[in-house]
C-alpha cells in the first residue's frame, strides 16, 4: 500500500510561532509581543460589529465591493485593482500560489517576515534568503540573488522586526531591476505609521509586476478580524481572484474594516500617540545602553550586548508581567522586539529594563 505523501516542501515547513500572550504563574500581563494597537479598534468599527450581528445568517459579499470602494476612496486607488484577503497573509499566499511552483525560487531578506519561506515551501518553491546590511534591506543583494528560477521577491517595508525602511527611490530601483517575469511584493503592514507614506502604490503604478499589500491588523486594531488587502495591476488582481475563495471574509469583518477606513481621525490619533510614546521609550532605553534604530512602525527593536543578555532581559520582563518578542529566529539573537504600548505599558517596560540593568552591573 502506498504511503500518503504530502506535496514537496510541506514537511520542510516549521510551524509559525505567534507572539506569546501568557506567562505561567504571572497574572495581569501586558502583551507587547504581537505589535497590536494598544488602543484597540475605532469605536465606529466596534459599533459596526454589533450592528452586523442581526445578519449573521446571511452570506457575505463575494466581491467585497463596499470595502474596496472605501479603501480606494481613502487612498486614491482604483477599487478594481484591489483584492481583499484574510489578513494580508492570505494575499501573500495567493501571490506565491499563482506565480511560483516546484523548483522555482522565492527571495526574501535576512530579517524579513517569517511567513515568506513558509509560503514558498507550501507551493513547492525554494526560499532564498538574502543578507541585509545593518538591518536595512540591500537592493543590490536582492538583484544579485535573482536567477532564471526566481519568480517572487518579498520586500517588507517598513521592516518587521527591524522597523527600518528604504526610500521609494530604492524600491523603484529594485522594481526596475527585476525581470518582468518576477513579481515584487511590497509588504506594507506598517505603512500607516509613516505619515504621508503611500506604502508602495506609486511603485505599483509604475510597473506591471508589482503588488502592494496592507493590513487592518496593526494601526486599525482589527487583528482579531483578519482583514488585509492588496493593490496591483488589474491583470494580477484577475489572476489572484481565481484562487480566492468567494466567501473568504465574513460580513462582520467586512463591516468592521469599512467602518475603520472611514474613521481616519482615530487612525491619526493612534499614529500620533505611537510616535510620541515610541520615541520616548527608545530614548529611555538608549540611556540604559540599549540602542534601537529609528522606528517606522509600532515597535522598537531593542539591541543588547549579546544573545545571553537579551534572553536574560526577556526572562526578567516576563517575571514582571511584560511579554515581548525574542527574534533570534529572524537572525537577530541579541535583540528583543518590543511593541509600543500605551503610556502605562511604556513606562513599565522602561522601569523594568532599568531594574534589570541595575541588577546586572
Amino acid at each position: 500500500m502506498n504511503k500518503l505523501t504530502p506535496q514537496p516542501g510541506i514537511m520542510d515547513i516549521a510551524l509559525y510561532q505567534g507572539g506569546a500572550a501568557h506567562v505561567k504563574g504571572v497574572e495581569n500581563v501586558i502583551k507587547l509581543s504581537s505589535n497590536e494597537n494598544p488602543f484597540g479598534p475605532s469605536p465606529k468599527a466596534i459599533d459596526a460589529v454589533r450592528d452586523s450581528a442581526a445578519d449573521l445568517h446571511r452570506y457575505p459579499s463575494t466581491d467585497h465591493g463596499p470595502l474596496r470602494a472605501a479603501i480606494g476612496a481613502q487612498h486614491g486607488l482604483a477599487p478594481d485593482r484591489i483584492i481583499c484577503g484574510v489578513g494580508s497573509d492570505e494575499v501573500l499566499q495567493f501571490v506565491v500560489q499563482c506565480y511560483a511552483g516546484v523548483g522555482d525560487e522565492v527571495i526574501y531578506t535576512e530579517h524579513g517576515f517569517s511567513m515568506y519561506p513558509i509560503l514558498a515551501r507550501a507551493a513547492g518553491a525554494v526560499p532564498v534568503q538574502v543578507p541585509e546590511r545593518d538591518r536595512m534591506v540591500d537592493v543590490d543583494a536582492i538583484l544579485s540573488a535573482c536567477t532564471d528560477r526566481t519568480r517572487v521577491v518579498f520586500l517588507t517595508n517598513p521592516g518587521n522586526p527591524t522597523s527600518t525602511m528604504i526610500p521609494e527611490a530604492e524600491v523603484m530601483r529594485l522594481a526596475a531591476g527585476l525581470p518582468e517575469r518576477v513579481i515584487l511584493v511590497v509588504d506594507g503592514a506598517y505603512t500607516e505609521y509613516v505619515d504621508g507614506f503611500d506604502g508602495g502604490a506609486a511603485v505599483v503604478d509604475a510597473h506591471e509586476n508589482v503588488i502592494m499589500t496592507r493590513t487592518f491588523s496593526k494601526i486599525y486594531g482589527l487583528g482579531g478580524m483578519r482583514v488585509g488587502w492588496g493593490y496591483a495591476p488589474k491583470a494580477i488582481i484577475d489572476v489572484l481572484n481565481r484562487v480566492r475563495q468567494p466567501f473568504n471574509l465574513s460580513a462582520t469583518a467586512l463591516a468592521a474594516a469599512e467602518a475603520a477606513v472611514h474613521d481616519q481621525g482615530y487612525v491619526e490619533h493612534c499614529r500620533s500617540e505611537n510616535s510620541r510614546l515610541g520615541a520616548w521609550l527608545a530614548e529611555e532605553l538608549a540611556k540604559l545602553g540599549v540602542p534601537s534604530d529609528p522606528s517606522n512602525t509600532n515597535f522598537i527593536l531593542a539591541r543588547f550586548a549579546d544573545q545571553a543578555e537579551a534572553e536574560a532581559c526577556d526572562a526578567y520582563l516576563q517575571q514582571q508581567g511584560l511579554i515581548v518578542r525574542r527574534v533570534a529566529g529572524y537572525n537577530l539573537p541579541n535583540a528583543l522586539r518590543i511593541t509600543v504600548g500605551d503610556e502605562v505599558a511604556c513606562h513599565r517596560v522602561a522601569q523594568a529594563i532599568t531594574e534589570f540593568k541595575e541588577r546586572n552591573k
